[in-house]
């Protein structure tokens, strides 16, 4: 009898080679904010969850005790530079008297390095100010790069230290955005090939379900070792992340595209079977029987099988019902209509009409 089976046509396409890792969305940059000064919030500048620009006002500090220390710092350079003023007048008399023979060397060479010392003296003073100033600049505290806040960590009137642990605010970059993922180590050569020759090697972030795309990007990094634990490299890859899919912490599937196989031989992943000198492939010859073919895979992946060498385009396979098949083999293929078609197809005994009593 033939053996029912469902077949299949050997094409020929363009097939991508991809290469699939669990990757973990991490922001492109992430900072603490933190109080650079000791003293009390006089105000918090920001909205849980907003987007803020670098420069933006995020919290003011009391100024009063810096502007107040600033001001000490003017007063004193003010008062050093007039004491600097005289002395140089006295300085310019003494050159005077000295040429005159009135004044002795000894007086003369004291008044100098009174001129001297007081030079000194006004640059110490206005190294003060400088640091009074970045100490006052300090109470405004700002943002530091682009991103979104994220939730406040100290309210408003609380006392804050530069030496506290934790910080007022977080903020992180989603725009752009990165995603970690990890490769067996044995793609790490073909990896390096195209990424070497500056090739673009576009990635996909897909969802958990594995189907859904959710942003594309390109690989960016690759990492200096392997972790010799697991067997694995790491690799980054950056998003634009205009719509906000991707947010740091999440898990996604990433799919590195390392290049596209032209006219590549393709078959449903189905078709290749197992046996103990390797891949083999059973056809459907003319006279509908099964032959098998022995075949060489080059990847399997998404339901398709990439087949080096054994098959042709435009040759039928058995999809599915190997199980019942040899080599010689009649089959027996579906019929479109619904029934089946095939040598010694199987026949059906006429009905015959009830005999009317």
């Amino acid at each position: 009898m033939a053996v029912p089976v469902i077949p299949g046509v050997v094409e020929q396409k363009d097939v991508p080679i991809y290469l699939d890792g669990l990757g973990t969305v991490q922001a492109f940059n992430s900072v603490l904010v933190r109080t650079r000064v000791d003293g009390q919030i006089k105000r918090i500048a920001f909205t849980e969850g907003q987007d803020v620009r670098a420069g933006d006002v995020l919290a003011i500090i009391d100024p009063a005790p810096y502007k107040a220390m600033l001001d000490q710092s003017v007063a004193k350079k003010a008062q050093d530079q007039a004491q600097l003023t005289v002395a140089k007048i006295t300085l310019q008399r003494d050159k005077d008297l000295l040429a005159s023979k009135i004044l002795s060397d000894q007086d003369y060479d004291t008044q100098s390095a009174l001129v001297d010392q007081l030079a000194a003296t006004v640059k110490a003073d206005q190294a003060s100010i400088d640091s009074a100033q970045v100490q006052l600049d300090y109470s405004t505290i700002t943002a530091p790069l682009d991103g979104r806040v994220g939730i406040r960590q100290v309210d408003q009137g609380n006392i804050v230290h530069a030496n506290d642990t934790g910080g007022i605010v977080s903020i992180t970059q989603l725009r752009p955005i990165s995603v970690v993922f990890t490769l067996p180590e044995q793609s790490l050569g073909e990896i390096q090939s195209h990424f070497a020759a500056g090739e673009s090697l576009p990635v996909l972030a897909l969802d958990r379900d594995n189907r859904t795309t959710l942003c594309a990007g390109k690989l960016a990094v690759i990492d200096n070792q392997i972790d010799s634990t697991t067997s694995t490299i790491r690799l980054k890859a950056t998003f634009d992340n205009a719509d906000l899919k991707l947010w740091p912490g999440q898990f996604v599937n990433a799919r590195l595209l390392l290049e596209t196989r032209k006219g590549g031989t393709v078959v449903p992943a189905s078709v290749v079977q197992r046996g103990p000198e390797g891949a083999f492939a059973f056809i459907i010859d003319a006279d509908l029987k099964a032959v098998v073919r022995r075949i060489k895979v080059g990847r399997i992946a998404q339901g398709q099988a990439l087949i080096e060498d054994g098959l042709r385009p435009g040759e039928r396979v058995v999809v599915d019902g190997q199980y019942k098949l040899q080599p010689g083999s009649l089959v027996k293929l579906p019929d479109p209509a619904g029934g089946a078609t095939g040598p010694k197809a199987e026949k059906r005994p006429a009905t015959k009409a009830p005999a009317k009593p």
